[in-house]
Order: structure tokens, then sequence, then C-alpha cells
């Protein structure tokens, strides 16, 4: 069914694309026209810029995946990756933080969007690996502030490798907020950096509860190095637009789950809940 009267712009409608091939594994051209409401000109100029940044390979007619086990986005990608979803997670990992709490928060976009509900929460005390969160607590929060530095992954915003990881010896903290890039109950959590690996375990073994911040895309999926298994993982924090089946599986791993509800849905639940009628 075509989406032309939703207004999907040009950098939403190639995200949607890639999205699509990779799910599919291939799609032609006809049928991206049909899906997106616009022309098969649109449609090949979308094609030949996602192919130039090595999101999918053109074909005769349409587009095939190119989806490495092996693929990091940039920062810069992340930023505008699902932003809907991120801040929903954020919001709803935030409430789990409480008043003197010593906490880990991985290098992540929706880490970063956790750290901006975390004005009000007194006493609190902030390790992280990431600059962008470094930055917006420095400047918004009144915490203290514990970065570990080391190497600096260009275009990744986050420091890493041994000097990080002896940054981390001897420390104990209540709760890790951490990310991944694939989230398989066979597999467990996996990102495409060993690096980075290696400083998401250290920060796994120094926290009392585990909990991970991701979208309804990691889960199913594996990349290129394993992090934790699923069973160390006390609580996932993920969106609506998980598959049910998949989250009843991890519950019955032993995993908590916790359901953001995005802001749509949210404030259409509002609005039928008994008091918004009675008002």
């Amino acid at each position: 069914m075509a989406r032309s009267d939703e207004n999907v712009f040009a950098e939403e409608r190639k995200q949607l694309i890639v999205e699509l091939v990779n799910r599919q594994v291939k799609a032609t051209v006809s049928s991206l026209c049909e899906e997106f409401g616009v022309s098969p000109a649109t449609i090949r100029n979308d094609l030949r810029e996602l192919e130039f940044a090595g999101l999918l390979k053109r074909t005769h007619g349409g587009a095939i995946r190119n989806k490495k086990t092996s693929y990091e986005k940039i920062y810069e990608e992340r930023l505008v990756y699902r932003k809907e979803e991120k801040h929903a997670i954020g919001k709803a990992a935030a409430a789990m933080v409480q008043d003197g709490d010593t906490i880990i928060m991985d290098t992540g976009t929706t880490t970063l969007e956790m750290a901006r509900f975390l004005t009000d929460v007194q006493g609190l005390t902030v390790v992280t690996n990431d600059l962008g969160i470094a930055s917006y607590i420095n400047r918004h929060i009144n915490a203290d502030l514990l970065v570990v530095g080391g190497f600096l992954r260009k275009h990744y915003n986050c420091f890493c490798g041994p000097l990080t990881i002896s940054a981390l010896d001897g420390l104990s903290v209540d709760k890790a907020f951490l990310s991944a890039d694939g989230v398989s109950i066979e597999k467990g959590i996996s990102t495409p950096n060993v690096d980075i690996s290696m400083v998401r375990r250290a920060f796994i073994e120094c926290a009392d509860e585990k909990i991970l911040l991701a979208d309804h895309s990691k889960f199913g999926k594996t990349t290129f190095v394993k992090c934790a298994a699923l069973s160390e993982i006390d609580v996932i924090v993920t969106d609506e637009k998980a598959e049910k089946k998949y989250l009843s599986r991890m519950r019955e791993e032993g995993v908590e789950i916790e359901v953001a509800k995005l802001p749509r849905q949210a404030a259409k639940e509002k609005e039928q809940s008994p008091a918004a009628k009675e008002a």
C-alpha cells in the first residue's frame, strides 16, 4: 500500500528503503514505487545514493541487501536514526534511576537520550566513556562525573582500549545502562567492534544490575563480537514496535522486559482514558 499520503521526507524514505531491503533481502523498483508512492526515477536516485553510501547494492530492476556483521553506523548517522524510539526508551530508562545512584552509561545515542531525562535526579554519580553524554551531563546535570578515557574512536565519539578498561578496575556501580547492535536469544548481545565489546564487558562486570537499551530493530540480529549472554542482562528496555513473540521468548529466558510507549501511542491512550472522556 502506497504511503504518498504520509508525506514521507526524502531522508526518511531512504532510511525506510534500507530497512525494507535488509528485512526482505531484495526489493524491486516497482515494489518500492508502490510502497512509497513516488516515481521510478525518484527510487532509482535513492538507490544510487544508498549504494554510494554502502547501505545496499543496486541490481537490474531493484536492490539487494549489503549488510555485513561488521557494519557499524557512525555517530552522526545514529543521531538521526529511530529518534522517536530512542526518545521513548531513554525516558523509560531514566525513570529507573534513583536519587543517590551510581550508574554507568555506555556509549550510544539512546543512552544520550536517556541523559536528557536525568536533570531532576539528586546525588547522582555517572561513569561514561561517551563524549556526548559527558558533555551533556557536565552542562545540564548536577552529578559527579567520571569519564573513563583511553583512545578516542574517530567518528564514534567514545573512548575504548586497554586504558579505558584499566580505569574501570575496582569500580562498583548500582546500574549499568548498556547499548548493543545485535540482541539474539541464541547468540547474546553483540557489537561490530572488538574494543567496544571489551569495554562493554568491563561495564557489565562493574554493575549490580545490567540494563540494556535496545530498539526493536536490534532483536534477532547478531553482529561481529559477543559482549554478553542474554542471561547476564537483568532488564531490556525497548519500544512497542518490538515483536511480541520475541519479547515473550526473552522473558522465558529470565530477562525482564520494559516496553516504552512511543509518543503518539501514549497520547492516543491518554485520549481514550476514562479521565479524559469525563473531562
